[in-house]
């Protein structure tokens, strides 16, 4: 035990040390990371009747053996060269316009003599000789565009010549494109420094002011070089390329975006490449000098392969149609196979489907010269309608059924499978029915009842020539599946790519599979490549695909397609309300398991009646189809969403929007009630500890009784004021007799000037006028109530002790508001009535105010008691100052609303009061010479106890700040407290708040003002409520600059029963501050945590317990105490404790209750407790209290009755509204509560009206994940809508009130499902 001398206040440093030797004992660690999730959440079992697969184990499938051609080059750079050079005139390349008309045709000579030109001026005219820029081997980034597919094959070709490396890449529109941040990580992964692009498109990219191009988000610093001919330098003579067999070094690098979307570079290899094309070329059966018109992206995937490798290997020539011109002529690329009698067209789904909407335009176009319909996204599910409805329309247009020709690619294993050209009459491959279920549980199953609930594919032909496929589960170590067993197509041939570019670790287990069969062990020693797709080899060893792994939904141990999911949302009469078709599906992690969130675009005309129509169908079929529910289902604006290159919707991109809450949704329906199924069963209330618990000595179950006091009041000496006077207004006389011209008050205005001073003298001459008025006019009689009606002032403190004089008990009451009588008059006029008063003093303004027609409005002006307003006072000695005959009688009343809406008024007796103001005296060492300043709201508990007695008690001089005069100048407390170099100030909750808001950025300019706060010892926020924590440590932090020192800021704690049970005071150990587990407390347990343990609440003391207040933790059912860290309420015994409810029947039971109680066991001495009606615990620390023993914490944890009681567990409103609070940073303020068992968020938004619903799935996720709650209602206000007291306290109940009678005017209401 440390022994630190009483008086001093323990340096920080030792404190830190004390604490640090005195931490809870750490839980293992096992507890902090592996959240105790078994108890909370109910694992989904396995349904017993699922279909399991029965199959026996998969065995790999070959491809034919890849032929042997004999004129087949080395290395795909040499069929170049022989092209180039034996066939220079051979059309290989034509480029189209804007409409669609062919403008450029690149001859295989000039791809030839072009891609020289580049190898050579890469490798010898970018540097010096010396020093060049690019070594063989190294990175380029290549940036063309869609619409210039010739450049783009020239630098392709001449990255290959010069053995550098091409990482083909979209061009970068602006300074923030969608994914361009991990572009920019694959571009520095790469070592990337120098990218190449044409001179009209770098004069397209965005610049900066003086000219150059912007730097990229997340880019690494690039040189641009242009590759128009203009600039390249012709070779020398003697200058060759090396051409060498093609082998295992790089030979391109096409990017590729994850799931989670990262872009990854997959590495292909010469020899790789080269195969490729060889498989292609042989599958295809293509031969030299064919057309092929190719619709997709010439920079990756098919495109690539198909239009600029396969092309030069065998000498084709491929018509290049930019999507572009697909926008505005989708039947450009039908055109164009009939105008070239093309043999082979490579394109989508949507380039058939646009085809078909756009075919009434051309009558004459014939398609009788296609061989091959490439359809390169066969493996989608909606594929199989889009190949049938474009055969049946074209058909009649030359097309032959035997010409389609399904495949399925992926970056990494490159074509997986392709079906084969048909002989014509053969009969058309079959198709699979299978069962939506069992695909939810990997299985196959045919179905053959329910349509609805099947889906159907078609194959995409077989494994390609060279090549061996094999079917591994998707998840764990790669077993081969069983043969009806859906799992990842892995291949294995040297067509594919070698590695993801500088990932090791990601590499291995994608390129380098060794397949396990089910003993667990490999199957041979030939590496495979994961593809990525999902798939199963059906009958003939046809390939199918069912999804893609990116898009596995994985709902409660089912899986689920996002594909499947967006064909079911487009079934459902989508035309009407989704704009293009564009829906994304994908899913986000919430409370233990996945969730589905599907976005769709609405289109700009459709109308709210059929969104929402649409919105309910999608969610019906969707549940009916895919037995699944969707947890969220948003409509956005029309193109919105966050593009792919090509105009697809980036899904990873659409997803951070939707989580960091930027979608800006026009529609939102959130389903959890439905969807979240894994919710903890409600807690049962256990019986609790009756009087049965062990109790020994001051144990209780083994733990100290959890009980605290401040010093005792009888040791403290004091001076001989006490004992002369038993009044404060015998202290009042006694100070105007003895120290006439000492200043009392000093009230401020806005400037900071002194608008009116009080000095013994005054305060007690203005008293007994008001004595002598109230005798006069108002024929008032001792023990009269009356209620003093005035703005916050040195006025209402003469009136106040004017009743003392005159015997009457006076009411404080704050006045009502001009601009809003209808919400405030109610209040005075309940306070007026319930409190019987005789009369109302108050000014001349606020008695016209009382009398006006609008206030007429509000109330009954007419029944007002006799109003009698102070401004004149006749000047007229009081013939003699009333004194009660005991202590016991009441002194005044305090009445208050509480954040229930209750109002309550307490009574006050003389002996209370003097007890009060002597234990504040006494814990702030206050006397004559001292200062304080009180910024906050006179009206009740401490606050009015500070305001209008503690200066007359103890003669200390109180500097008055009316809160509301901040309004018009904020800096006003902080900067009397610095020109006044005051020691101790108090303020509430909304001016800390005020100033911390509105002067968070304004600190710099306050020290220059000469703005000083190191005068400051202690800060003291007046409270009923638990500790502000994060607000009181941003106070702190934000004036720290100022001087304001870390230790000043402390908060009080009192309630109705007792205005001041805590006050941190002078002297002691600083507030303390314990983590608590957040679970627990709702289980009306506290558990102590490190700071940092996931779902952890930090709490502070709130000050140190009053001189005379003694404190107890008592079960609130049982009426037992409890343990050193156990929660339950807190009761209180002092001397100025309240002596019971003022009500107008009074009623003694619910006084007695809550004033009078006995502990049920336990307390020999039969101490009558009062209750405060707050949940709290103590803990014995290991500091010194001021008496030398340690000192006893309490921790407030929140009124009981505002709590929510929810699934059996109990809720503080405040830990809910903070998760809501840190979701968004458009969330103002937010308060929750209860209507009938629905849980209600109300959230004030102070961005723009766009981001209200954006608020609806982050409120609903917070709350689920923290507090495992469903949210019922959202509903999203104005600023300044949720209603908050003088003291900073949220009225929910007010505000539940304004919800049911619909007069919130709110911007949106979300009812959850």
């Amino acid at each position: 035990r440390s022994c630190v001398p009483v008086s001093s206040r323990v340096s920080t440093k030792i404190q830190q040390l004390l604490n640090t030797l005195k931490r809870p004992k750490r839980p293992p660690l096992k507890e902090f990371f592996v959240d105790d999730f078994e108890e909370i959440v109910e694992v989904p079992q396995p349904d017993p009747n699922q279909p399991k697969p029965e199959g026996r184990q998969m065995t790999p499938v070959k491809g034919e053996p890849l032929g042997v051609v004999c004129n087949w080059p080395p290395a795909l750079e040499a069929a170049l060269q022989r092209w180039g050079t034996t066939q220079a005139k051979c059309p290989c390349l034509t480029a189209l316009d804007v409409t669609g008309k062919p403008v450029y045709t690149l001859t295989y000579g000039k791809l030839w003599s072009r891609s020289l030109k580049l190898a050579y001026t890469l490798l010898n005219k970018l540097g010096t000789k010396n020093e060049p820029v690019l070594k063989p081997g190294d990175r380029v980034a290549l940036v063309y565009p869609n619409n210039d597919p010739v450049m783009f094959m020239v630098a392709f070709y001449g990255c290959l010549l010069a053995e550098v490396i091409p990482v083909p890449i979209e061009v970068p529109l602006t300074r923030k494109d969608a994914g361009g941040q991990q572009i920019g990580f694959l571009l520095g992964s790469c070592g990337i420094a120098l990218a190449l692009t044409t001179e009209v498109c770098l004069k397209g990219l965005p610049k900066t002011q003086n000219g150059e191009i912007v730097q990229f988000k997340g880019w690494p610093r690039l040189k641009w070089v242009v590759t128009d001919s203009k600039y390249l330098s012709k070779s020398p003579k003697d200058w060759q390329p090396n051409i060498s067999a093609a082998g295992t070094e790089p030979a391109y690098i096409e990017y590729k975006t994850s799931k989670e979307g990262s872009v990854m570079g997959v590495t292909v290899s010469r020899i790789a490449m080269l195969s490729h094309c060889q498989a292609l070329s042989q599958a295809c059966n293509y031969s030299e000098g064919e057309t092929i018109v190719n619709v997709l992206d010439f920079k990756k995937d098919a495109g690539l392969w198909h239009g600029i490798l396969t092309n030069v290997m065998n000498k084709l020539h491929t018509i290049s149609v930019p999507y572009s011109v697909m926008k505005t002529c989708p039947l450009s690329w039908v055109q164009r196979v009939h105008t070239h009698k093309a043999k082979v067209a490579l394109v989508k789904c949507r380039d058939l489907h646009w085809a078909m909407m756009a075919h009434r335009d051309q009558r004459d176009v014939s398609l009788s010269s296609l061989r091959m319909l490439i359809v390169t996204d066969g493996a989608n599910p909606w594929s199989v309608s889009s190949c049938d409805a474009f055969l049946s329309l074209f058909q009649s247009h030359g097309l032959k059924p035997e010409a389609i020709c399904p495949c399925a690619t992926s970056p990494e294993a490159m074509t997986i499978a392709i079906r084969r050209p048909g002989v014509p009459g053969a009969p058309l491959p079959g198709r699979a029915i299978l069962s939506m279920n069992g695909l939810s549980f990997g299985v196959i199953r045919v179905n053959t009842e329910d349509k609805n609930s099947a889906l159907t594919v078609q194959d995409v032909g077989h494994v390609m020539p060279g090549g061996m496929m094999c079917i591994v589960k998707p998840d764990g170590p790669p077993q081969l599946c069983k043969t009806d067993e859906i799992g990842e197509i892995c291949v294995s041939s040297r067509a594919g790519g070698m590695m993801y570019y500088g990932l090791a670790g990601l590499t291995k287990n994608t390129f380098e599979v060794i397949p396990l069969n089910s003993a667990g062990s490999p199957v041979g020693d030939v590496p495979f490549v994961r593809s990525g797709l999902l798939g199963f080899v059906g009958p003939g060893s046809l390939v199918f695909v069912v999804g893609k792994m990116d898009g596995l939904l994985t709902v409660s141990g089912r899986r689920h397609n996002a594909d499947d999911i967006v064909a079911t949302g487009l079934a459902v009469e989508s035309i009407k309300t989704v704009y293009r078709g564009r829906i994304a599906v994908f899913s986000v992690s919430v409370f233990y398991d996945e969730r589905i969130v599907v976005v769709a675009e609405q289109r700009p005309d459709a109308s709210e009646e059929d969104s929402f129509q649409w919105m309910s169908r999608v969610l019906q079929a969707i549940d009916s189809i895919h037995q699944v529910g969707v947890y969220c289902l948003a409509l956005v604006p029309a193109n919105t969403l966050p593009k792919t290159p090509l105009g697809g919707i980036h899904i990873s991109q659409t997803k951070q929007h939707f989580l960091e809450g930027s979608l800006h949704p026009c529609n939102i329906l959130m389903c959890p009630h439905t969807c979240v199924t894994n919710l903890p069963k409600p807690r049962q209330k256990q019986p609790g500890v009756g009087p049965a618990s062990v109790m020994v000595g001051n144990l209780v179950a083994g733990k100290r009784i959890a009980q605290a006091s401040g010093r005792d009041l009888g040791q403290i000496e004091d001076n001989d004021l006490v004992k002369k006077h038993q009044f404060l207004t015998e202290v009042l006389q006694w100070r105007a007799h003895t120290t006439p011209d000492h200043a009392l008050f000093l009230l401020l205005n806005a400037k900071g000037t002194a608008v009116c001073t009080a000095t013994c003298l005054q305060l007690h001459k203005k008293a007994e006028r008001i004595a002598s008025v109230l005798c006069d006019k108002g024929h008032l009689n001792a023990g009269d109530n009356v209620v003093l009606l005035y703005p916050p002032g040195i006025e209402l403190i003469t009136a106040f002790y004017g009743c003392l004089y005159a015997g009457c008990i006076p009411v404080t009451v704050r006045p009502p508001h001009a601009q809003s009588l209808t919400a405030t008059l109610p209040t005075v006029r309940m306070i007026v009535e319930v409190s019987k008063a005789a009369c109302i003093l108050t000014t001349q303004t606020l008695m016209r105010l009382l009398k006006s027609r609008e206030a007429a409005a509000a109330v009954d002006v007419k029944t007002w008691p006799t109003i009698i307003d102070t401004d004149d006072l006749p000047r007229k000695r009081l013939s003699q100052i009333y004194k009660p005959p005991t202590s016991e009688m009441l002194a005044y009343l305090d009445f208050s609303v509480s954040t229930t809406g209750m109002l309550t008024g307490v009574k006050m007796s003389h002996a209370a009061v003097s007890g009060l103001c002597r234990a504040i005296k006494l814990q702030c060492e206050l006397y004559s010479s001292r200062q304080i300043a009180i910024c906050l709201d006179p009206y009740c508990g401490l606050g009015f106890v500070l305001w209008c007695l503690c200066s007359v008690y103890s003669g200390h001089q109180s500097i008055l700040i009316p809160p509301m005069e901040l309004e018009s100048n904020l800096s006003l407390w902080l900067s009397t407290v610095s020109q006044h170099k005051i020691r101790d100030t108090f303020c509430s909750y909304s001016v800390m708040e005020l100033c911390t808001k509105g002067l968070g950025n304004q600190v710099e300019t306050l020290k220059a003002r000469g703005i000083n706060l190191s005068c400051v010892r202690t800060c003291v926020v007046v409270a009923e409520e638990r500790p502000r924590v994060s607000l009181t440590h941003s106070f702190s932090k934000l004036f720290k600059d100022i001087g304001l020192s870390s230790r000043a800021v402390s908060t009080t704690f009192g309630s109705r029963v007792n205005v001041a049970i805590c006050l941190q005071g002078t002297s002691g150990p600083d507030p303390t501050t314990v983590y608590v587990d957040l679970k627990s407390l709702r289980h009306d347990r506290v558990r102590l945590v490190e700071r940092g343990a996931p779902q952890s609440l930090l709490l502070s003391e709130s000050g140190k317990i009053l001189p005379g207040v003694k404190v107890v933790i008592v079960n609130p059912e049982t009426k037992g105490p409890l343990g050193d860290s156990h929660l339950g309420e807190i009761w209180v015994n002092s001397p100025h404790t309240a002596s019971g409810y003022y009500t107008i029947y009074d009623n003694e039971t619910l006084q007695a209750d809550h004033f009078n109680t006995r502990l049920s066991f336990g307390d020999a001495a039969q101490t009558l407790w009062a209750r405060t009606g707050y949940l709290g615990f103590v803990r014995r620390t290991e500091l010194t209290a001021a008496s030398g023993e340690r000192h006893d914490a309490l921790y407030v944890v929140g009124a009981l009755d505002e709590t929510l009681e929810l699934r059996g567990l109990r809720y503080h409103p405040i830990d809910i509204e903070t998760s809501v609070s840190r979701t968004h940073r458009s969330i103002a303020e937010c308060a929750v509560f209860t209507w009938t068992n629905l849980l209600v968020v109300v959230v004030e938004l102070c961005g723009c009206e766009q981001e209200a619903l954006d608020l609806v799935p982050l409120v609903t996720n917070v709350v689920l994940e923290e507090h495992y709650l469903i949210v019922g209602v959202v509903v999203v206000v104005d600023p300044g809508v949720i209603p908050i007291n003088s003291r900073g306290e949220k009225q929910r109940m007010h505000l539940r009130d304004s919800f049911l009678a619909d007069q919130l005017d709110p911007i949106y209401v979300a009812y959850n499902m």
